[in-house]
């Protein structure tokens, strides 16, 4: 806060507003008549507080977000309506099969809606057309990339109620390509015949005749958050992951933000187009934020969105979404690891919020094979996480259609959940994965987001934002922010979600990354500071070789003398009495020891030679007043003993083990050939502030306070 309360920063005006700073400073820059500083510190410029004030209430530029959810009677109102219209299949569907049926019919009353006001103009032009010049022809008229050629709509299927199964169909196949496509994906022919016999198909029909969803009435943002928490619902009924399907709002807010802060500048440079990809985007809402945001910093730039979906449902409402918004770009129906459906295509931005702990064994042999056939001349050279958890994946895969620096580059940001940040061990996938990304100074920050706010997991999550365009100052450096206390406690949970993430905090957030300042909730390191090496600790071996009695129990229990010895109670007896003799007198001597085994065995019936080796092996034990074995190359290490530490890359081996290892472990030495680099980013511990316990007096205290108030209870009860 600035030293007066009459004046405030440019920080503090972006919190104000509600969006992030550069926004605030392209206002600054592009607005004559934005307030002028009266005060310029070494801080940075400070601004009369009440002229800011009005200058917003009166001339607030269009550049200003919009509100943060859709006015939520209407949004409410029109998801109770379409919830109201699914309970009429109870009975006749269960409750998590209800979005086979209202999620396809939302999405055609949707188009319905939007193509009405050109449907005279559009069946007068088809008249005479080809297909094919239709396919041109029509979507100029609709201003939209679909169309419809039938002359029916919900209210003349209503008109025809003995054959609204038949009427439904002519009219979805009427639908230019990419629309039908969406329908196919839902599969919804498959229910309508049963509808129809149950019934039910009029009354739906008749029901979604009644609710406006043409785009001037419900804007695409609004019709994005509908179809999410209908998804939500019906995933409910379930319980499977909603979160398989879309992100918080809120969440993918700050992550646009993030992405487009240090470009504001370009952006807000004339008729600018640029494009963004989404590998898992579900029904599009990261895609379609991103698309809103760049409209917001300048109403003539253009984010063309493309995106894959493996979901054949939540592909078909991103597909119709994009549809409604004539958006030149392409969702892919299709798995992006097997069926990328843009091998050769390069984009400015990237969005993901892949599922967490989502095995990826379907695809395994694939990604396999071009790991190994390509290397990193495909996407998966890095390396490859353990299959129970394919998050790492889409990382790489994203960053394989990185443009390079000398064409612009590229912005990603990516949401995983905290086992990328450290699972796997030196030399594992992941961290491989990681120490690509770093080694390659991709990695600029990570943010800790509070953990309950997604709807089907309360876990904490975080947010990576990775460039090949670093700014200079960033350079070889990796930002930390911790925002896992920047929420706000939701009246009302959804699911898993209690929390959510304000405009003011998502602006404090972004000032947090943008401000790039060492600060309690902000660390700078530097990249080799999440390196280290891993050395393997070998002390001598020193043994002996004599009986014992846990010798003789390991003996009788190896698999050699277990076959040999089943069922006969008098040949293991045997070879208990040989352990016991070969054994009787200890010796650090090998040989003498192998002479002993030898004199015992030929009279157990010549047993063989791996019934000496079981033998010596159970014979043998640690000492450490013993003289250390010798091998071939110097002392013979104890595997028993052998440890690792981890050695800070920015530290020198030999002197932190002079340091840390030889004065507790005299004799030990490194083994330089089991030596492996890893890369883990311990987020928590950076963050970790040490609360020391409570004085015992005020524990005390405390407990005898309770005591004589149970007391008191007791007594009044009595």
């Amino acid at each position: 806060m600035s030293s007066s309360t009459s004046l405030i920063s440019l920080t503090e005006i972006a919190q104000l507003a509600g969006v992030n700073r550069s926004a605030v400073a392209n206002w600054r820059d592009r607005h004559a008549d934005f307030p002028r500083p009266v005060s310029t510190p070494a801080s940075g410029p400070l601004y009369a507080r009440t002229q800011v004030r009005a200058w917003l209430a009166t001339k607030r530029p269009d550049a200003v977000r919009p509100p943060t959810m859709p006015p939520a009677r209407q949004f409410q109102d029109k998801v109770s309506f379409i919830w109201a219209v699914a309970d009429l299949l109870r009975g006749d569907y269960r409750p998590h099969d209800y979005g086979q049926v209202i999620l396809p019919l939302t999405v055609l009353r949707r188009m319905d809606c939007a193509l009405e006001s050109t449907k005279a103009a559009v069946l007068d032009a088809v008249k005479d057309m080809t297909p094919e010049a239709a396919e041109v022809v029509l979507p100029r008229i609709t201003e939209l990339p679909f169309y419809n050629t039938s002359p029916l709509d919900f209210q003349k299927l209503l008109a025809d109620p003995n054959h609204i199964a038949t009427g439904l169909r002519s009219y979805i196949s009427k639908f230019s390509a990419d629309a039908r496509a969406a329908f196919d994906a839902f599969k919804f022919d498959d229910q309508v015949d049963y509808l129809d016999r149950q019934e039910l198909l009029y009354l739906l029909v008749q029901k979604f005749a009644t609710i406006d969803l043409h785009p001037a009435v419900v804007p695409n943002t609004e019709m994005g958050s509908i179809f999410e928490e209908l998804i939500r619902r019906f995933s409910e009924q379930s319980n499977e992951t909603a979160g398989e399907h879309f992100t918080p709002r809120e969440v993918v807010r700050l992550m646009v933000d993030l992405l487009l802060t240090d470009d504001v500048e370009t952006l807000t440079e004339g008729s600018i187009v640029k494009t963004i990809l989404d590998p898992a985007c579900g029904t599009g809402g990261m895609l379609s934020v991103a698309s809103e945001r760049l409209r917001e910093l300048n109403t003539d730039a253009t984010l063309v969105p493309f995106g894959e979906e493996v979901n054949p449902e939540a592909w078909a409402i991103c597909s119709s979404d994009m549809m409604m918004k004539a958006t030149s770009g392409r969702i892919v129906l299709g798995n992006s690891f097997n069926q990328d459906g843009f091998q050769r295509d390069r984009f400015d931005y990237f969005l993901c919020n892949p599922p967490y702990g989502v095995e990826w064994k379907k695809v395994e042999k694939s990604v396999r094979d071009e790991a190994d056939k390509l290397g990193f001349s495909g996407r998966f050279g890095a390396g490859l996480p353990r299959i129970n958890d394919g998050s790492l994946l889409f990382l790489q895969h994203m960053v394989a259609k990185w443009k390079p620096v000398e064409e612009g580059g590229s912005r990603m940001a990516i949401i995983f959940n905290g086992s990328p940040l450290f699972s796997g061990g030196p030399g594992s996938g992941e961290s491989e994965i990681r120490r690509w990304a770093i080694e390659n100074d991709w990695l600029e920050a990570i943010i800790g987001l509070p953990d309950q706010l997604f709807y089907n997991t309360g876990i904490s999550t975080y947010i990576w934002i990775l460039t090949n365009r670093k700014q200079p100052e960033r350079k070889g450096k990796v930002q930390l922010v911790n925002a896992t206390g920047l929420f706000t406690k939701r009246r009302k949970s959804l699911g898993n979600k209690r929390n959510d993430i304000s405009e003011e905090q998502i602006a404090e957030i972004v000032c947090l990354h943008g401000d790039f300042r060492e600060g309690k909730l902000s660390k700078i390191f530097d990249n080799e500071d999440f390196g280290y090496r891993q050395i393997t600790v070998e002390r001598p071996l020193r043994i002996r070789y004599e009986a014992t009695d846990d010798g003789l129990e390991r003996f009788l229990a190896a698999k050699p003398v277990l076959a040999l010895t089943a069922g006969e109670d008098e040949m293991r007896a045997s070879l208990s009495a040989g352990f016991r003799m070969a054994g009787a007198t200890s010796t650090t001597d090998r040989k003498v020891a192998e002479k002993a085994i030898a004199l015992a065995l030929p009279s157990l019936d010549g047993a063989g030679s791996r019934l000496a080796k079981e033998m010596l092996k159970a014979l043998t034990v640690r000492d450490e007043g013993a003289p250390v074995v010798a091998g071939k190359a110097g002392p013979e290490p104890d595997p028993e003993l052998r440890d690792t530490e981890d050695v800070p890359l920015n530290q020198d081996v030999l002197a932190y083990f002079d340091r840390e290892v030889l004065p507790h472990v005299p004799g030990s030495w490194i083994d330089e050939g089991r030596t492996k680099i890893g890369y883990e980013i311990p987020f928590t511990r950076h963050f970790y502030e040490y609360v020391p316990p409570r004085p015992l007096k005020e524990i005390d205290a405390e407990i005898r306070q309770l005591e004589a108030d149970i007391q008191q209870l007791l007594a009044s009860s009595s």
